[in-house]
């Protein structure tokens, strides 16, 4: 096999670790001895092991080692955080050549890896499927060089363009995709590190923004509430998850309520990047509604947009948000369609 189905395979067992890894990125490692695989590892959730060592661990006969190449999707720490530093253990268990998806940018490592394993004789070759294992830690560079969440906007829209009927007669959502489709977008919620909202769609849906058609952790809620008129008997009150308050009033956090103070006269959501950066949240779905969703657009604070439609039909109602954008891909998910932009 080559280095570039080696590489593949690190970046299919890495998915396994998106959703629990961070802030961690969630890395592929791959070891290989006389063209076989003897070991793989991805990233344990928070404080546990990285990627490299699980792979090192799971080998069964550790003299292979001296002989092996490992693979992985991202550049080797060289410093201490939870953990100590994956190349010390690649140079003190002998490994000699390693290959590498794409460097880290993050300047706590940002070379000092390589440059680590060159200095104790190791082989390195880097940028092997570099744009793919840059595609897989999109979330990790955003939040790292952007100083912001990686942000994917999603919404779903009816046949002739309305994300809501104009009348309700309870607090429950009208559905306009069907369960598969439903069921993608909680796959997704336990992909992402947050979920926002805005104040008429937690008024009109009073929604739980969990994770319920699929296994996973629950994202942080983040819900825009200017004013904080929000009934505190809605579902994002409950205290179940981690739920940020993005307002212009002055209200102290308590629990799992936390509250960040924005000056809603100017851009917002520029503001709602800088404040989930500081509560570490490296990766958003925002989901509604179209005010808020808007905002990211015209702000251009977005990089990948979701766009479902629906065979349902409201004639009128409150309008899908407007973006200007080819689609870079469609999928057909029994009658929905799935529209999927990129913000290049």
């Amino acid at each position: 096999m080559s280095h570039e189905q080696y590489i593949k395979r690190c970046l299919e067992i890495a998915q396994k670790g998106i959703g629990s890894s961070r802030p961690n990125p969630s890395v592929g490692a791959v070891l290989v001895a006389n063209d076989q695989i003897i070991g793989e590892g991805f990233t344990s959730p928070y404080g546990g092991s990285h990627a490299e060592v699980n792979a090192i661990s799971s080998v069964k006969d550790e003299e292979l080692l001296a002989k092996a190449t490992l693979y992985v999707t991202l550049e080797p720490c060289s410093h201490f955080g939870k953990t100590p530093p994956c190349s010390d253990l690649i140079i003190r268990k002998g490994i000699p050549k390693v290959v590498i998806g794409c460097l880290d940018t993050n300047s706590l490592v940002a070379g000092k890896g390589i440059e680590k394993l060159k200095k104790a004789g190791c082989e390195v070759h880097v940028g092997v499927l570099e744009e793919e294992c840059k595609e897989h830690h999109k979330r990790f560079f955003t939040f790292h060089n952007k100083k912001r969440p990686y942000i994917i906007l999603k919404w779903a829209e009816s046949q002739d363009g309305f994300i809501a009927p104009d009348k309700r007669e309870t607090r429950e959502p009208v559905w306009i995709t069907n369960e598969r489709s439903r069921q993608l977008v909680h796959k997704w919620r336990a992909e992402e590190h947050g979920i926002l909202v805005g104040t008429t769609t937690v008024i009109a849906d009073n929604p739980k923004l969990n994770v319920r058609n699929w296994e996973g952790q629950n994202p942080v809620r983040i819900v825009v509430d200017r004013s904080l008129k929000i009934d505190q008997d809605s579902h994002v009150y409950d205290q179940t998850v981690r739920t940020i308050f993005i307002t212009a009033e002055e209200k102290e956090s308590q629990g799992h309520l936390v509250f960040e103070k924005v000056d809603f006269s100017k851009p917002l959501a520029s503001q709602i990047c800088g404040a989930l950066h500081r509560q570490n949240i490296q990766s958003l779905i925002v989901e509604g509604g179209t005010q808020t969703l808007q905002t990211f657009i015209e702000e251009d604070l977005w990089d990948e947009a979701r766009v479902f439609s629906g065979e349902i039909k409201f004639l009128n109602g409150v309008e899908a948000p407007q973006l200007n954008k080819e689609a870079k891909e469609i999928t057909t998910i029994d009658q929905d369609i799935l529209k999927v932009y990129k913000n290049d």
